[in-house]
């Protein structure tokens, strides 16, 4: 059944203030995942990790298994950058669940703005998100 939790493991959903997520463990996480990320340019992931001010994993023991980033001024808007996790991992509720640790972060005042591969609408559509045909973008040069 789709969206059907398989295979369950242990994980816990940890703030990086609380726990924190190195420039290699989040290109890993990334690498694992299939999200299309710079997996192996360590000063630009650290600049990814030092000017987001939403930032959570989740772990598996000491392996980093998925990831939320985002950008948010916490009272109008959130633009989540990356939610990521390791595809040996999918399908066992940790995206919804960093998207709700998220959520906890926010007030129902925040619009939640992501931008998904094609292959990943079904999947957000699935939780809650819906789909907006309005967005323009200056494309990155590399």
């Amino acid at each position: 059944m789709k969206g059907e939790v398989t295979n369950p493991v242990p994980f816990v959903i940890r703030d990086s203030r609380e726990r924190a997520i190195s420039a290699a463990q989040l290109g890993s996480v990334f690498a694992r995942s299939g999200i299309r990320r710079p997996t192996d340019d360590l000063a630009r992931l650290t600049k990814m990790i030092d000017h987001a001010n939403l930032l959570a994993g989740a772990w598996a023991g000491d392996l980093l298994v998925g990831v939320a980033r985002g950008l948010t001024d916490f009272s109008f808007c959130c633009y989540l950058s990356d939610l990521a996790v390791d595809r040996a991992f999918q399908r066992m509720g940790i995206g919804k669940a960093l998207l709700e640790h998220v959520r906890k972060q926010l007030s129902d005042e925040v619009m939640i703005l992501l931008v998904a591969a094609p292959e990943a609408n079904e999947y957000y559509e699935q939780l809650g998100f819906e789909w907006v045909d309005r967005a323009w973008r200056i494309p990155r040069k590399r």
